[in-house]
């Protein structure tokens, strides 16, 4: 009987190294990891600082709200500013952005008010925002759902011959859902406009990378659904903005899907509930911290001459009066009818439910003012 003889050494895959234009010290990278793509203009550079620092500084004040119990939970960004503001950034206004939980300070760049970024986080509405007049959709809780709507958003404008894109965000861990596959596999075979962002931050929850894939990266994925992937530094900026812009507009003349993985790391812990300590180093967070995206920006602006005293003040003190509205604003005791729970569910209401309604109407009503409720 023959036998198949085997390698006596596993196969070692060639090394995979991110696209890169401005490295973790502030310096302008030159050569193969740039893939052909350029640094953004100083102009462009300048206002996706000013968009971090703002993120950050909102960031930062919302967890420390949710430490003094004034939020129900908040899932933090922190370190994750890249990804998202150049996300944000690259969309035109007619576009739709769909995120997850996390991606609260891609609201607040898109233009929603600290006010109604909050409530949801609050537990006072579902959504505090409009999601037409922003073009987002609610944050998504569930892992991977968001990505097939925002398909179906990109199929219906192709159908109706708009130019409009939709780009989704992903986490690490959504990637491992069957919607997620769904979303990759119908955007392909319907060459629909739609971005895919994968913000690797190395954790689902608890659950690090290397229990959840064997693959190089997850941009790897891209070629077994047909479409473009790419692999990029997720803490530099002007990378991710550089192929994000060049994926929006491959969508929007009709390129189709784009697959983009942002390696990044998670600052913060998972949600306020969460204890990071018990599943990772202390020595793995101070490495991410060196690569910080914001003052990796920083340095490379400062060091061309584009960000002086001058401007840097201007955008702190910016961050500031944006801080002080958000504390402002969750200290005003938000005014909640509980009659609206029965708002929006149907176009026509059911017995049932007005009947729901009615009975807790004469209940609130039976309460006298004043009393806690």
């Amino acid at each position: 009987m023959s036998t198949v003889a085997t390698p006596s050494v596993d196969p070692v895959l060639p090394t995979r190294l991110p696209i890169r234009l401005i490295d973790e010290n502030g310096v302008a990278v030159e050569g193969e990891q740039t893939a052909g793509f350029t640094i953004p203009d100083v102009a462009t550079l300048l206002d996706l600082y000013r968009k971090m620092v703002l993120a950050r500084r909102f960031d930062a004040q919302v967890t420390a709200l949710t430490r003094q119990g004034r939020l129900a939970t908040y899932p933090s960004a922190l370190g994750q500013e890249a990804c998202e503001i150049a996300s944000v950034a690259a969309l035109g206004p007619t576009d739709w952005l769909f995120p997850t939980y996390r991606d609260t300070i891609a609201l607040l760049t898109r233009g929603v008010s600290p006010v109604e970024i909050l409530s949801f986080f609050r537990g006072d509405w579902h959504g505090g925002f409009d999601p037409h007049e922003h073009r987002i959709s609610p944050q998504s809780t569930p892992l991977a759902t968001q990505a097939l709507h925002a398909v179906g958003l990109a199929t219906a404008a192709k159908l109706k011959h708009d130019d409009t894109v939709a780009l989704t965000f992903l986490g690490d861990g959504s990637t491992s859902e069957g919607d997620a596959h769904e979303a990759f596999n119908f955007a392909s075979v319907w060459q629909a406009p739609a971005v895919f962002v994968i913000q690797n931050n190395q954790y689902a929850i608890s659950v690090p990378f290397s229990k959840q894939s064997h693959a190089r990266t997850l941009a790897d994925r891209a070629i077994g659904y047909g479409m473009p992937g790419y692999f990029v530094d997720g803490n530099d900026v002007a990378a991710m903005f550089a192929v994000i812009t060049a994926s929006i507009d491959r969508a929007r003349t009709g390129g189709g899907p784009t697959m983009i993985e942002g390696l990044t790391y998670r600052m913060e812990s998972h949600t306020n509930s969460d204890d990071p300590t018990r599943y990772r180093d202390a020595s793995e967070v101070e490495h991410w911290r060196r690569l910080d995206p914001v003052e990796r920006l920083e340095k490379y602006l400062t060091d061309i001459g584009a960000l002086t005293d001058e401007v840097r003040l201007s955008i702190t003190s910016d961050a500031e009066d944006l801080a002080t509205l958000t504390r402002d604003a969750m200290n005003e005791t938000p005014v909640i009818d509980p009659l609206s729970l029965f708002d929006h569910i149907y176009a026509q209401p059911r017995p049932a439910l007005l009947e729901q309604r009615e009975f807790l109407a004469r209940e609130l009503a039976s309460i006298e003012p004043g009393t806690p409720s």
